[in-house]
């Protein structure tokens, strides 16, 4: 089963894909193509140490969004994928590539939704709000995308414990380690069986 990787920083969850997939881990799903959301960000550099073709398509390049959106579509087609993952993929997708394929993209969100997700909460953002509001847990939750900023049906869940002695960079880097690398590819692995 193919599968196109979108990225658009360090890619520790494109690693955590990686990794699952030298061990196995990922079943019959392969990862194809990766496309970056600008270039030179540090998960460009870990596909192609793994030989993975890989793409950038850069919104700023691109006068109107719906240009930006028709060079996306065409990179994304180019890779033929059965799957598409967002893996720290910070740009929303368009009508357009959701509509045509629906059912067949899944994102990483690190915080339990319904909490703390939404337009705007990527990066340290959900962290930082888990730690404003004092919950004693927080995690990651993989999904399907539509047309609604983490509104997707959710596919798997995993909590992670907050400590008193947490910031946003720690519970960050917790949550990748303890759910977010461990549950997307479980995912992948899921779909793949599925389909």
């Amino acid at each position: 089963m193919r599968v196109t990787v979108l990225v658009s920083g360090g890619g520790s969850n494109l690693q955590a894909l990686i990794d699952a997939q030298s061990s196995g881990e990922l079943g019959t799903a392969e990862i194809t193509a990766v496309i970056a959301s600008k270039p030179g960000v540090y998960a460009l550099e870990r596909a192609a140490k793994y030989g993975i073709p890989a793409h950038t398509v850069c919104r700023k390049d691109f006068a109107h969004s719906a240009e930006w959106e028709a060079a996306l579509l065409a990179a994304i087609n180019e890779t033929q994928p059965e799957l598409i993952v967002l893996a720290g993929y910070l740009s929303i997708l368009g009508d357009g590539v959701v509509r045509r394929y629906a059912g067949r993209i899944i994102n990483i969100h690190p915080a339990l939704i319904p909490s703390f997700c939404g337009k705007g909460m990527y990066g340290l953002r959900p962290h930082i709000a888990a730690l404003e509001r004092g919950v004693k847990v927080t995690g990651a939750t993989v999904h399907y995308v539509n047309e609604i900023p983490d509104g997707g049906e959710i596919i798997a869940q995993k909590a992670v414990a907050v400590l008193p002695e947490d910031t946003p960079e720690t519970l960050q880097q917790r949550v990748m380690e303890e759910a977010e690398w461990l549950i997307l590819p479980q995912a992948v692995r899921q779909f793949a069986i599925n389909n």
